[in-house]
């Protein structure tokens, strides 16, 4: 009778995943380092995002709440709709103009979005750079 309270117990208990994360810029001068390996409860970048931004106060930082926010001019005018594929997410998930959240060097936009789920050990990039201007 143990043994079914134990997977009982193991089935309700929530995934707990560990992954390398990596800032630059901004990001990197609010965590105050680097690079840090990181536990959350869940699976999939949403979950690692919630629980990250509790603990770092770097959400303004990286995700966009409107589509404005995640939007700049373009520096070379284009005619019409650029050539290749252009994935974005939806509004309110897209990361900052300039700012990306990449897993494993991919772009989220490029995978799943903020439901991309996480495997142990892999490399999450926070990425705000630094800008400046003449």
């Amino acid at each position: 009778m143990s043994h079914n309270r134990t997977a009982d117990a193991s089935a309700a208990a929530p995934a707990r995943t560990t992954v390398d994360v990596r800032c630059t810029g901004h990001v990197r001068t609010e965590v105050g380092e680097h690079a840090l390996a990181y536990t959350f409860e869940g699976t999939t970048l949403r979950a690692f995002l919630g629980s990250f931004f509790d603990e770092y106060d770097v959400a303004d930082l990286l995700i966009a709440e409107t589509e404005a926010e995640a939007t700049t001019n373009g520096w070379a005018p284009t005619d019409g709709d650029p050539p290749g594929a252009w994935a974005k997410n939806p509004e309110g998930e897209q990361t900052r103009a300039f700012a990306r959240v990449a897993i494993n060097g991919r772009f989220n936009e490029h995978l799943e979005g903020l439901d991309t789920e996480l495997d142990e050990g892999d490399r999450v990039a926070l990425m705000y750079p630094f800008l400046f201007c003449c």
